[in-house]
């Protein structure tokens, strides 16, 4: 057994890619608990405040992750999940929250989720909208990041821990900071104009597992009450 985690390890690393993703998508195609998006940090230090965010796409009305975070501690250490279409939840070193959003229509949704040790507070933005925060696992650390993926619920071994939350739809545009966002940081994200310093979409280190594709993001404007006109976003 001790040979084969190294030649395993090397595989993965073998198989990295690192690219600029401005304008390009993650596409889960299936309801599948084997597709999803290992991403490679680029800070492993342990974090007392964290800022993540990112747009999703998705008609699905179960609870689906788009992103989880897993250490050699918690299995999922930082977790935000959607429960339906107006509720979320926010999971921290094992603590849960729920947070109570608008129905949106279907459309792209932009999230940003950021926790401060300090103070244990939890804001959970939606288009630019602050939800009321809450208050979570005030003095402790994520303590040394072993994982980050999309799509899925995982383990520190990087094994997916329930099929239940998979993902089926669209990803994009994800960063993560060792920082709390301001809310003027916050609309520099949606404006494209602020880059994750963990994780980063304009360098992004990832390995797609399953069936997940990388796609041009499309900008679709109405064209009447028949058709849409969508063009690739460059």
């Amino acid at each position: 057994m001790e040979l084969c985690v190294p030649l395993f390890l090397m595989v993965i690393l073998a198989s990295w890619a690192q690219e600029d993703l401005e304008g390009k998508v993650f596409i889960f195609p299936r309801d599948r608990s084997s597709d999803h998006v290992i991403l490679k940090p680029a800070i492993t230090k342990p974090l007392q405040k964290v800022s993540i965010c990112l747009n999703v796409y998705s008609d699905l009305s179960r609870t689906y992750s788009p992103f989880s975070l897993a250490t050699t501690e918690k299995s999922p250490a930082f977790i935000f999940y959607s429960n339906s279409l107006n509720l979320w939840s926010i999971a921290v070193n094992g603590i849960l929250e729920y947070i109570k959003t608008d129905t949106d229509s279907l459309n792209w949704r932009h999230i940003c989720v950021t926790w401060d040790s300090d103070t244990g507070v939890v804001q959970f933005w939606a288009n630019g909208k602050l939800y009321p925060r809450k208050v979570l696992s005030k003095g402790s650390s994520i303590n040394g990041i072993t994982s980050i993926v999309l799509g899925q619920v995982h383990n520190n071994l990087g094994e997916i821990m329930t099929s239940s939350y998979s993902f089926f739809g669209e990803i994009s545009d994800v960063h993560m900071w060792d920082v709390v966002l301001t809310p003027r940081d916050i609309q520099k994200v949606i404006s494209g104009d602020r880059y994750g310093n963990v994780i980063s979409w304009k360098s992004l280190v990832y390995e797609m597992i399953g069936e997940v594709l990388l796609q041009p993001k499309l900008q679709c404007k109405s064209g009447g009450s028949v058709s849409s006109v969508c063009i690739p976003c460059y």
